[in-house]
């Protein structure tokens, strides 16, 4: 997790979408490369919606290869050294108090996940991307808050389940073959597993069905090509296989609370 700069070479991004809501700041960063290095200030909670790759080294010295999980939950302590790059980042959710009480916890930790605090990560987005300033802000904070130091609801996936690198082919895989069908049994033969344990498995490590992530992965490259290009949203929609622009329109809709051409717009 970081406070992360857009390097100059990258492409214009989403802007960054930011509440402010008593003692929070509650921001949504958008999905492109970025490189930061700094000393937290503040505690602050986050939550990976997308796999996200590239280099860390967060409360140590030591530079190593990251592979975030999507839906991963991740907090840095007030004081922590961060040191975080990606060539292609992934959409984030930031949440920060502000008025100088710390929150509780000494160890940073990405690549948590907690089945409610996917509920209130996705919540706190759609509200964002809608402009919605009214809403519960406070409470979803809190209550995210919680959900990042409440360590007994978070059992440990089981080994054997979709590793970093088992999610690094499935991304590399999935992305190159967005135009076309996809079915959850050439996921599982990617990775040499039967169709059913890599159901299970997949829900053990993201929270989420491959079938959701697929979809997901979907709607993420059709915003980096609404962000990064000149393309008709109807032909964006069959670059993303989605059978149509309505078809993509009601994914956006669904998942993400607005129209592909209210977020162009927006």
């Amino acid at each position: 997790m970081s406070r992360r700069t857009h390097s100059s070479s990258s492409p214009p991004a989403e802007p960054v979408r930011r509440v402010e809501a008593g003692p929070w700041t509650i921001e949504l960063l958008p999905g492109s490369a970025y490189a930061a290095r700094y000393v937290a200030s503040q505690s602050a909670i986050g939550f990976a919606f997308d796999s996200q790759r590239g280099l860390h080294a967060i409360g140590s010295d030591r530079v190593l290869p990251f592979h975030a999980m999507p839906n991963g939950l991740a907090f840095v302590p007030a004081g922590c050294d961060v040191l975080s790059e990606s060539p292609t980042g992934g959409e984030y959710l930031r949440v920060i108090r502000n008025d100088g009480l710390a929150l509780t916890g000494d160890h940073a930790f990405n690549n948590r996940i907690d089945p409610q605090a996917t509920q209130l990560a996705s919540r706190m987005r759609r509200a964002l991307l809608q402009g919605a300033v009214d809403d519960d802000w406070e409470a979803w904070a809190l209550s995210l808050a919680e959900r990042a130091h409440d360590l007994q609801a978070l059992p440990t996936p089981p080994h054997g389940s979709i590793t970093a690198s088992r999610m690094r082919l499935l991304d590399e895989f999935v992305d190159a073959g967005l135009q076309g069908p996809m079915s959850v049994q050439a996921m599982a033969h990617l990775l040499g597993l039967s169709e059913g344990y890599f159901m299970r498995a997949f829900k053990n490590a993201t929270g989420q069905s491959p079938h959701r992530y697929l979809i997901d992965r979907r709607l993420a490259k059709a915003r980096t090509l609404m962000r990064d290009s000149c393309a008709r949203l109807v032909e964006i929609a069959l670059i993303c296989g989605f059978n149509s622009q309505a078809h993509m329109a009601t994914a956006f809709r669904q998942r993400l609370g607005v129209s592909p051409t209210q977020l162009r717009n927006g």
